[in-house]
């Protein structure tokens, strides 16, 4: 019996929350490595990207609920104005590049050019998102709280721990998969999506073949809105929204797009849960865990945590630094940085 409630205190504290995410920083760092791949640049304006279509998804969301629309059922609102946000976002990428990256692509500029561009596109965004919607924690999120509460959990099995899914962590789960599924199919089976891998793996050639290098470049645009507007809504519900949580953000997800392999996809997808798991696991206190698989009456007197929570991101920092050194390649071996 202290054998299921440890594992159960495990999959409450770790597990899920990792795997809900992972599964957000996977949809981010998609994001930056379809970039990287097509346009050849670390996008340092990903964070801030995502907190914009967030911002826009946010705000129809509060007019949904003035106009008496609270949920979806058990699904929240949010989901309805997902769209709009990412349209939204998808404009304002489209006019950045139009406006900016257009024109240093055109002179050809060193791809470290580039990254310090996006760096100035990252502060303008960032302050229009300030300036619209406030520095402030701004919480949208309606419909049903829990799938399984911890009560109910404790209820059905007769455990002494409780085991709390959240209906944010289940979404977020499954749109997740559901948008990596379709990129996929995308990439794989459409003309399109063949000719983007194909302009990815050699520009040269595939300008030879024939492939208008601007579509390729509007279409990674508009699929980069999608991943990160989506990715920040899912953050936003499952935690809360804040614009300066969206630039923190930036590292875990450059670390997992890294880790997994600059350019590559699949490498993308797993650096992001190879980051949540070990961000998690890092700074989880394992007192309680330890305490239901030692004698009966006994806990460990320390937390059993190796770091604090405020240390969450100094564990993709130092992954970040290692994969560098050791294997710039990543775990799929991308692009080198």
């Amino acid at each position: 019996m202290d054998l299921l409630n440890a594992a159960v205190a495990f999959a409450n504290f770790v597990l899920i929350p990792a795997t809900a995410y992972g599964a957000q920083l996977a949809l981010g760092a998609l994001g930056v490595t379809l970039i990287y791949g097509i346009l050849r640049f670390s996008n340092i304006a990903h964070g801030d990207t995502m907190a914009f279509g967030t911002m826009v998804t946010i705000l129809v969301t509060w007019g949904l609920q003035g106009m008496g629309m609270s949920g979806l059922g058990p699904l929240p609102t949010a989901l309805l104005a997902l769209p709009v946000g990412i349209a939204a976002c998808a404009l304002w990428l489209l006019a950045t590049d139009r406006v900016v990256y257009r024109f240093y692509r055109a002179q050809k500029a060193a791809p470290v050019i580039l990254v310090i561009v996006s760096m100035g596109v990252m502060f303008v965004t960032n302050g229009v998102v300030r300036f619209i919607i406030g520095t402030d924690d701004q919480r949208f999120a309606d419909g049903e709280r829990f799938i399984i509460s911890a009560r109910t959990f404790r209820e059905m099995t007769g455990l002494d721990e409780g085991l709390a899914f959240r209906t944010s962590q289940g979404i977020t789960i499954v749109v997740a998969a559901v948008a990596v599924a379709l990129l996929f199919w995308f990439l794989n089976r459409t003309r399109t999506g063949k000719s983007m891998r194909a302009f990815s793996d050699n520009e040269d050639l595939a300008l030879l073949s024939g492939i208008n290098p601007e579509r390729v470049v509007t279409v990674a645009w508009l699929i980069t809105a999608a991943l990160a507007t989506t990715a920040g809504v899912l953050y936003g519900l499952d935690k809360s929204f804040m614009p300066f949580t969206y630039f923190q953000l930036l590292l875990p997800i450059f670390a997992a797009a890294v880790v997994g392999g600059l350019g590559n996809p699949l490498g993308a997808i797993a650096g992001g849960f190879v980051i949540a798991f070990s961000e998690v696991t890092v700074t989880y206190a394992f007192r309680k865990v330890v305490s239901y698989l030692g004698p009966a009456d006994w806990s460990p007197d320390g937390l059993l945590q190796l770091l604090s929570t405020d240390y969450k991101f100094a564990v993709s920092f130092a992954i970040l630094v290692i994969v560098l050194i050791y294997r710039p390649t990543g775990l799929f071996r991308g692009k080198a940085v």
